[in-house]
């Protein structure tokens, strides 16, 4: 093993997996808001989506962002959504996505991981995403300086996404120790440099 992967792992606590890389998965749902004339738009994906129906929420409601937020966490052993952000903390009602995946991003920043990359995968009948997936992408990424891959899926008709009364995301993340860049991989899981 290379000296510099040594010292990386040696400084690792014995609670940490060998391994200086972590993944999350999360799910996020929310029904869309019953009173129609609410003066809050829809939020998906950190995106404004006008002339559609909001999701009810304590925050902005945002599955996407809040699936990655909740992914993140957990992948970094921070805890989760409900237990960061929960309704019974007043400081965060009505903040949008945005301010969770910046907060989220300096908690992980914090506690010395890095995000490599993560999927988010809306489900639902509408809004219909298609035009607006790569603006989601180049959105989310930026937040979070990271890639982000943003898809969007229905249900067949299936299920309470499938008749229209709310939407839900899955998001998938990939975590590394941020010391853990750039240390020489020789020798490490049959990588060679």
């Amino acid at each position: 093993m290379s000296d510099s992967l040594s010292t990386v792992l040696s400084d690792m606590s014995p609670a940490e997996p060998f391994f200086p890389f972590r993944t999350g998965q999360a799910c996020d749902v929310h029904a869309f808001a019953k009173d129609h004339a609410s003066e809050r738009p829809l939020m998906l994906a950190c995106l404004q989506w006008p002339d559609e129906t909001p999701l009810s929420g304590h925050s902005d409601a945002d599955v996407a962002a809040h699936a990655l937020c909740d992914a993140i966490l957990t992948a970094c052993g921070l805890g989760e959504l409900g237990t960061v952000f929960g309704t019974d903390r007043p400081q965060w009602a009505n903040a949008s996505g945005e301010t969770f995946m910046r907060e989220v991003m300096r908690m992980a920043h914090d506690a010395g991981w890095r995000l490599g990359n993560a999927t988010v995968q809306i489900i639902g009948k509408r809004p219909r995403m298609a035009a607006r997936l790569p603006e989601a992408c180049q959105r989310m990424s930026s937040i979070v300086s990271a890639p982000v891959s943003v898809s969007a899926t229905t249900t067949d008709g299936l299920g309470f996404t499938g008749r229209g009364d709310g939407l839900a995301a899955i998001a998938n993340v990939l975590v590394f120790r941020k010391d853990f860049l750039g240390a020489n991989l020789s020798g490490f899981g049959g990588v060679s440099q």
